[in-house]
């Protein structure tokens, strides 16, 4: 009973002195402000050449995805297996606006695919042919399984083969056409009796890695196939050289791959087929590929300026009764001085979450409300990840607030205190994803730093299967959202225990 009335006095404290309460306001202003200021500098840079189109595919698990590739292909109708032997993966790279040369990217991709249509992010497994990582099953975008290292030749094909059975696909793989070998089986729920099979070829980008931003080259790759062999009901239906091409989505979506050659063709060769592609079948990520697109991150970046307005009230929350020499006078009405301490805490650290959560709650669908409206790509993320990422705004400013007031408390002084706050954890995020450091100084700092508590907020994923630029310049914490958000709750109980510490040793 004690505890609940020293936090009553404590709440009431804070709820009677207009300042507090209107920094409190002000906060969540702050944020949504910068949101507006922030869209509306990006949306004057843009020009009449930004991509009409508003938001990205939207694959099976609700993340955004790109689906584009070219794809000789049937409607097949029940059960079967589709067989082929890739001979060679080639490609071309623009190194230069108007001048090219052989390569292919690391994910340049060619082979079978089963699919469930023909719309982008639907359900799909494939067997693949890579540029960098040999053969490859990948299925509904986020999984990836490896199989037979190295590249195939005409002397040394690979060998690549997808059976379904109802809603599950299987993938093999042979050296030799005769041994086969599992890679692995995906069930693709609700999978429809008539599906879309064929060869396929796509080609992300070249992403160049040095450097805290990177860039992005043009790619086009073409796979050559050998015969394709079609069993169970599949080889009754179908006639592969009677097969169509079509380009799978408009464009390449985010991969970074020039206009002109996102239609892809197809040849008859004279044991098969060859296939040339642009695009990417993968997840979206984030980095120079990402091109005019909005993230959720976007939407919050105002959070560090709601930071600094609430770091100064929960500073002053407890350094106006040392200026005013009032500590005293509370201390005596509530003589156990850990318990004050937590009843203010609890005080700011409740205002904190609730900005926090009101800040992003507005801030998101506004932010993608412009987006829309100046016909901006947004980064489609699951519903689960971007409630994560409004309470993580919230506990996010929650817990740097019960920090400001522990270092008020062991400072005094309010001048003080806001400088520590703004220099080990604001500067440490601005200077991180601004790219104005080395990439390896900002990921330390976003590791050791209070600032690492700033990747709760973060929604961009990162897959081991789409080569980007994975540094904090571009959206990518070093630590996953919890661990970061670990971090800062680690600096926050230190601060705590210092406070409660020194207010139960010094005079007041």
């Amino acid at each position: 009973m004690r505890g609940l009335r020293v936090l009553r006095a404590e709440w009431t404290k804070f709820r009677t002195v207009r300042g507090w309460v209107l920094g409190a306001f002000g906060a969540t202003l702050a944020s949504v402000l910068f949101l507006l200021v922030g869209t509306a500098s990006t949306n004057q840079s843009s020009n009449r050449h930004t991509q009409d189109a508003v938001t990205l595919p939207v694959g099976p698990g609700g993340e955004a995805v790109n689906d584009s590739f070219f794809f000789l292909h049937e409607a097949l109708t029940g059960d079967g297996s589709i067989t082929v032997s890739v001979t060679a993966l080639t490609g071309v790279l623009a190194r230069e606006p108007g001048r090219t040369s052989p390569g292919t990217t690391p994910w340049a991709k060619t082979g079978i695919l089963v699919k469930q249509s023909l719309d982008q992010g639907s359900q799909y497994a494939a067997m693949m042919v890579t540029g960098a990582h040999g053969v490859r099953m990948q299925d509904n975008f986020t999984h990836d399984r490896a199989g037979l290292p190295g590249r195939p030749s005409a002397t040394s094909p690979h060998w690549l083969r997808l059976v379904r059975a109802g809603s599950t696909v299987t993938g093999y793989d042979s050296a030799d056409g005769a041994h086969w070998t599992e890679r692995g089986s995906t069930r693709l729920a609700g999978l429809p009796a008539t599906v879309q099979v064929g060869l396929f070829t796509a080609s992300p980008a070249a992403v160049q890695t040095s450097g805290s931003r990177g860039g992005t080259s043009p790619a086009v790759a073409t796979g050559t196939f050998g015969h394709v062999a079609l069993g169970g009901s599949w080889a009754r239906g179908s006639r592969p050289d009677r097969w169509r091409g079509v380009q799978v989505g408009r464009d390449a979506g985010t991969s970074g791959s020039y206009a002109e050659n996102t239609s892809g063709a197809y040849a008859r060769t004279r044991s098969g087929f060859s296939v040339t592609g642009a695009g990417d079948i993968a997840p979206v990520v984030g980095g120079p590929s990402l091109g005019p697109a909005y993230t959720i991150e976007n939407f919050l970046v105002g959070t560090f300026a709601a930071l600094i307005v609430l770091a100064v009230v929960a500073v002053q929350f407890v350094t106006a009764e040392y200026r005013r020499g009032l500590i005293g006078t509370t201390l005596a009405a509530a003589p156990g001085r850990g318990r004050l301490l937590a009843a203010k805490a609890a005080v700011v650290v409740t205002v904190a979450f609730t900005v926090g959560v009101v800040a992003a709650a507005i801030s998101i669908p506004l932010g993608r409300q412009r987006a829309h409206a100046t016909h901006f790509l947004v980064f489609t993320v699951p519903r689960a990840v971007e409630l994560r990422a409004v309470l993580g705004t919230g506990l996010l400013l929650a817990a740097t607030a019960a920090c400001s007031l522990a270092l008020g408390a062991v400072l005094r002084r309010s001048t003080t205190a806001i400088t520590v706050v703004v220099v080990t954890t604001v500067l440490p995020y601005l200077l991180a994803v601004s790219g104005v450091l080395p990439a390896s100084v900002a990921q330390w700092l976003l590791r050791l730093t209070p600032a690492a508590g700033f990747a709760v907020q973060q929604t961009l994923p990162r897959y081991a299967h789409v080569l980007t630029v994975y540094t904090p310049s571009s959206g990518y914490f070093p630590l996953s959202p919890w661990g970061g958000y670990a971090v800062l709750g680690g600096w926050t109980v230190l601060a705590l225990a210092a406070a409660t510490l020194l207010l139960r040793r010094r005079d007041v």
